[in-house]
């Protein structure tokens, strides 16, 4: 059974910084791709941020691209990400997923975490 675990979220201020993490479980996700997604308060999901499990190379929504930093750790089996920069629009409920193949649709993403949620004041 996979599990999607996050953490991390948080109050903070415009331009401050956190780290959301992601523990995964139940297979081996080498193979995979492991993906970051946020809704925000009457919006729909939104694909943040991605990275192919075995060759690391990742995907960043233009949003956040220079500001957001997706990692992996392959012994933990933990997903990282790095926010900095943070924006009042960047408040949502950020999710970790996972799924066969690299994809901005939320559809392509089999498993889900719980949530975790980030509110950047002004």
């Amino acid at each position: 059974q996979v599990q999607l675990v996050e953490s991390g979220g948080g109050l903070v201020q415009a331009g401050g910084s956190l780290r959301l993490s992601c523990a995964a479980s139940g297979r081996t996700f080498s193979g995979y791709v492991m993906a970051w997604f946020r809704r925000a308060p009457g919006k729909e999901r939104e694909f943040v941020a991605a990275i192919r499990w075995s060759f690391g190379d990742t995907y960043y929504a233009d949003s956040v691209k220079g500001r957001f930093t997706i990692s992996r750790d392959n012994a933990k089996n933990m997903v990282y990400l790095q926010m900095n920069s943070l924006k009042p629009e960047d408040t949502a409920v950020y999710y970790c997923a996972t799924g066969d193949y690299f994809s901005w649709s939320h559809t392509a993403y089999d498993y889900w975490g719980q949530g975790t949620q980030v509110t950047v004041s002004s």
